[in-house]
């Protein structure tokens, strides 16, 4: 190394050993990293990381002049950063006398003298306890090999042991062994001296390594099969599928090899049977599992667009005899709900009651008009990162998510490129359509798809689903990219966001408190349900006895001494159903939601976003529409009448005396039926010009009014026009 002048290839102390032929240099990274006398004044791709050639030839000759204070060799470019203190030293020479190297901010580096120490209590510097990651023990003494997690009281570790960890783990997964806390524990590590490299875990990099943990045990066990195509045959929804126990899913046992119908989920092997047995809980009675999965593909779960009213029941329910909740038969209009007690939540529902007050309905209405203004403007600020540069699309309106998907994950795709829109399956439309509208009806297809597909569940108010398939292909990232970039671009709120989702986004998942409501699963919505209203200690336990394998499978099994414990056991099952059971999901939006810095700004204005993401846009009115509008005339037209004309027209369209609605006019106008909430780019104007019949110019947002005589002329030709454009496009 021409720094330290060691010959040692050791990268887990020294750092990669570099070699650069053409320049004739060869030097250890961490040497070059830490020398106080050079910077990094390149870009990444010039020099060596930043560190062009010619810093890198006088750093060395600075450092031919300074001799190691530990070894007395010259070479020795690093230096103690203590005021008053002079101490060079080699990097090598400095691991061995053991001085602190901290690898942030500055890289600074501190002498054996003034290197920083953590500082244990008088009780705890006594003592010694086991290393929590090679399980050796460790003496409770403040010195260089030592170090104890600032988060836990009990967890301490060896230096060596923590650095081999850091550099396997890197930045994403580098965290306290017992309480799993990051921000606290790495900015200790780090200034104890330990190298947290910017980079993916070892265990990410590995080409399929978890490969084998997608595997689903498929072979029957059964004493005598009667399969005639073998063991390991399997055919799903025939006598020939294969069920795996339950209790261990390391058996199986084809349908017809154990006598068994197709609802019935439960199944366990002798082994399983045995250990029941002897403990007394083993009952002969089949009982259906309340917690059972079945592999799905994403992309098809995905193209196959459930309709938003069907209540979403567990994979594998055959029998729905369970009833459903009382948020759910309500909204669906299935049968009165007024006997059932509904739960408390703190709950933002998507529509306001028909019963509230009009004064009230109408202060509402005010204040989220002034949260999506505040929305638009963030919105509006967010797209000046946009650049003018184009990026096409090439979208199928029959087949969506596919298209949209293969898209967005072109190479030449970028969030801050102007998106352009090519319908390829549209007969009548252009073949490239540039416009907003066409933009906006792309996204608003999309938000759509979003809404109905397996990566949300509930009815309206959405919270994510748990689909492994879409985890393994990052389906859940692309999903919050897609949301971001349609709200800067121009395209519409999702609206279907439900308040716990969207506080989980905000404020952490950690922070969040789930109510019932927000279970889709019918099954464990009813589970929930017996526990929370067990009126008696007994029933209570016969509850717990009766889903006694579910609670196990979701870890939220407790001791139960009184009736009052069922709340925190329904709240157990809450956080796990809710939050702990998709919490890799909703790591994966949120990184998608980051996109644009969309997801900065909800968290820094979470009430004038939850307007947007937590509900639907009201309907369109004559006073919206006709704010929208900026009309222009020329000077031999009669403004004030043409206006009267305008403002009557659309009153008599809000009023059904038309055969057009409002979203027929803007649509026309504008290619949109509803307002971005961005807002419109041009903003819509009206011109009132002598023609015979109106026209809609969607590349300037320009409608072009002819000028008649009477409003009933001027009704019939608007009407007449709008009508047959829109059928004839539909067409």
């Amino acid at each position: 190394c021409v720094l330290c002048g060691w010959t040692d290839d050791c990268p887990e102390k020294y750092g990669e050993k570099r070699t650069y032929v053409e320049y004739n240099l060869t030097f250890h990274y961490y040497c070059l990293l830490m020398s106080s006398g050079i910077w990094q004044r390149g870009e990444e791709d010039e020099g060596v990381d930043g560190f062009l050639i010619k810093d890198i030839r006088k750093e060395v000759n600075r450092a031919a002049k300074l001799k190691c204070n530990i070894c007395k060799k010259k070479g020795a470019s690093i230096g103690c950063v203590a005021p008053k203190c002079k101490r060079s030293y080699h990097f090598p020479c400095g691991i061995q006398r053991e001085c602190i190297f901290q690898f942030m901010e500055d890289f600074r580096s501190y002498c054996w003298e003034h290197k920083p120490v953590q500082k244990f209590p008088d009780k705890e510097s006594k003592g010694t306890s086991p290393c929590t990651i090679c399980l050796d023990l460790v003496e409770h003494l403040p010195t260089y090999t030592v170090l104890k997690s600032p988060c836990c009281k009990n967890a301490w570790f060896h230096r060596e042991c923590l650095q081999y960890q850091a550099l396997s783990a890197g930045i994403f997964f580098f965290r306290c062994t017992v309480c799993n806390n990051k921000d606290k524990f790495q900015k200790e590590m780090l200034r104890m001296g330990i190298h947290i490299p910017e980079k993916d875990a070892s265990w990410e990099l590995e080409e399929n390594a978890y490969e084998d943990l997608l595997q689903c045990y498929q072979h029957c066990d059964v004493k005598r099969c009667v399969c005639k195509k073998g063991r390991d045959y399997n055919e799903p929804d025939s006598k020939w599928e294969i069920k795996r126990c339950q209790c261990c899913g390391s058996r199986g046992t084809h349908l017809a090899c154990s006598s068994m119908k197709s609802w019935e989920q439960n199944w366990e092997c002798l082994e399983c049977r045995s250990i029941f047995a002897k403990s007394g809980n083993y009952s002969k009675q089949k009982k259906r599992s309340l917690a059972t999965s079945e592999k799905t593909d994403a992309t098809t779960c995905l193209l196959e667009e459930p309709s938003p009213k069907c209540t979403r029941q567990s994979p594998g329910s055959q029998r729905n005899f369970l009833l459903q909740s009382p948020k759910i038969m309500c909204q669906n209009n299935l049968s009165p709900c007024s006997h059932l007690e509904l739960p408390a939540s703190n709950r933002v529902t998507v529509s306001l009651s028909p019963l509230m007050p009009n004064r009230n309905w109408s202060l509402r209405k005010k204040h989220l008009k002034k949260q999506r203004g505040e929305v638009s403007n963030i919105l509006k600020e967010l797209k000046l990162q946009v650049n003018t540069k184009t990026t096409r699309l090439n979208i199928s309106e029959e087949n969506i998510w596919k298209s949209a998907l293969k898209g967005f994950r072109q190479r030449s795709f970028s969030p801050t490129n102007t998106i352009e829109i090519k319908f390829t399956n549209c007969r009548n439309r252009s073949k490239t359509e540039t416009s907003a509208g066409s933009k906006h009806r792309f996204f608003q297809l999309l938000m759509l798809h979003l809404q109905n597909s397996s990566l949300f569940e509930g009815s309206s108010a959405k919270n994510l689903s748990l689909d492994f398939q879409a985890v393994k292909e990052n389906l859940y990232f692309e999903a919050g990219k897609m949301i971001a970039v349609s709200l800067v671009h121009g395209g519409p709120s999702p609206g279907f966001f439900s308040k716990t989702l969207f506080d989980c986004l905000v404020y952490g998942p950690e922070n969040v408190k789930p109510a019932l409501e927000d279970v889709a699963d019918v099954d464990v919505a009813q589970t929930i349900k017996m526990i929370k209203y067990a009126n008696s200690l007994s029933s209570l336990q016969s509850t717990i006895d009766d889903c006694y394998e579910f609670l196990a499978a979701a870890g939220c099994l407790r001791t139960i001494t009184a009736l009052c414990d069922k709340n925190m056991l329904v709240n157990d099952i809450l956080i796990h159903h809710v939050i702990k059971r998709i919490i890799s999901p909703l790591e994966s939006f949120s990184q998608g939601l980051k996109t644009l810095g969309v997801l900065e700004k909800m968290q820094m204005h979470p009430d004038a976003f939850s307007s947007v993401l937590c509900h639907k846009p009201e309907r369109l009115s004559a006073e919206t529409v006709c704010d929208l509008f900026t009309i222009h005339s020329s000077s031999d037209v009669n403004k004030v009448e043409g206006a009267d004309f305008w403002m009557s027209y659309l009153q008599d369209v809000e009023g059904g005396e038309s055969v057009v609605t409002l979203e027929d006019i803007l649509l026309f106008v504008t290619g949109s039926s509803s307002v971005p909430l961005i807002g419109f780019e041009p903003e819509p104007t009206i011109k009132f010009l002598h023609i015979t019949y109106p026209v809609g110019n969607r590349l300037l947002n320009c409608l072009e009014l002819p000028i008649t005589k009477t409003y009933e002329q001027f009704k019939s030709k608007m009407d007449f026009t709008i009508r047959n454009t829109l059928t004839a496009e539909r067409e």
